[in-house]
C-alpha cells in the first residue's frame, strides 16, 4: 500500500491517502491535547502505545462482530483503514458518573449508571462539542435516522464487548467516545478506541488510567495508557 498525500491532520492523528481510493492511512503522533486545544504537551511513545491499543481493542470487536473500519496496524505509528464517510457526531456512553456529566447535573464522581446514559455531540471545535439530540441529527442532515440508529445499537453493542474485557483485567470502563461512518453503504466504527477517548479506572483503588492524568495534571499519563495496555495483554515493545 502506497502512502500519499496527507488528507487531514487532527489534534492527536493525521490521515493519509493511499494509491487505493478505498483505504487511507492513519498516524498516530504524541501529540496531546485537552480543553479544546487550550492545553498541549507531546508525550514520548504515546503514538505508538494509541496505535497498538487502538489495533488490540479494534480486532477484539471484530471478532465480536463489530463492523469497524479497521483493517491492520502497518508500524508502530500507522494503521491501514476503510475510508469511510464520516458522521460529524460522537456517540458517548457512560457507566459511571465523571467529566461533563458531572459538572452539567451536579452529580457525585463515580456514582453507577443503571442503565448506563447514551448521549450524542456535535463533532465542531469551534463550538466546543455541543451535545445535541437525535432531532437534531436528522433535522440538520448529519446523518440519516437509519444511520443514527445504528449507530446507537453499535454503541451499545462495544459497551457489553468492553466493559467484561476490561473487567477482566481489574479495570472500570468508565464512559467512552465513539465515530461512525459510512463505508459502502454500511455503517461501521471509525476513528480510534485508546485511553484519549474513554475513562479508565482500576477497579480497586479508582486510580485514573485514562487521558484524565493528563487533563488533571497527575503525570504518568503514557505509563498508564501502558499499564491498561499490558494488563489487557497488549506487548507494546513487540
Amino acid at each position: 500500500m502506497e502512502k500519499r498525500e496527507q488528507l487531514y491532520a487532527g489534534k492527536a492523528k493525521s490521515v493519509f491517502t493511499t494509491d487505493d481510493p478505498d483505504h487511507l492511512i492513519l498516524l498516530f503522533r504524541n501529540d496531546t491535547s485537552a480543553f479544546d486545544g487550550k492545553k498541549l504537551d507531546q508525550l514520548d511513545r504515546k503514538g505508538m502505545v494509541n496505535n497498538k491499543f487502538n489495533a488490540f481493542i479494534m480486532e477484539k470487536l471484530q471478532a465480536a462482530g463489530i463492523p469497524t473500519h479497521f483493517v491492520k496496524r502497518l508500524s508502530d505509528n500507522e494503521s491501514l483503514v476503510k475510508r469511510m464517510e464520516m458522521m460529524p457526531i460522537e456517540c458517548v456512553v457512560r457507566n459511571l458518573a465523571a467529566g461533563g456529566l458531572c459538572r452539567r447535573l451536579g452529580v457525585e464522581e463515580g456514582i453507577e449508571l443503571n442503565p448506563p446514559t447514551f448521549e450524542l455531540f456535535l463533532k465542531n471545535d469551534a463550538l466546543g462539542d455541543p451535545m445535541i439530540n437525535e432531532s437534531y441529527v436528522e433535522t440538520f442532515g448529519w446523518a440519516k435516522p437509519e444511520q443514527l440508529a445504528k449507530a446507537k445499537e453499535l454503541t451499545f453493542a462495544v459497551n457489553t464487548v468492553l466493559k467484561q474485557l476490561f473487567a477482566d483485567a481489574g479495570i472500570l470502563l468508565v464512559d467512552y467516545k465513539l465515530e461512525f461512518g459510512v463505508f459502502k453503504d454500511e455503517v461501521i466504527l471509525g476513528d480510534e478506541f485508546s485511553p484519549d477517548g474513554c475513562r479508565l479506572w482500576d477497579a480497586a483503588t479508582r486510580k485514573k488510567l485514562d487521558k484524565d492524568r493528563f487533563r488533571q495534571g497527575l503525570g504518568d499519563v503514557v505509563e498508564a495508557y501502558e499499564e491498561v495496555g499490558k494488563r489487557l495483554g497488549i506487548n507494546f515493545d513487540a
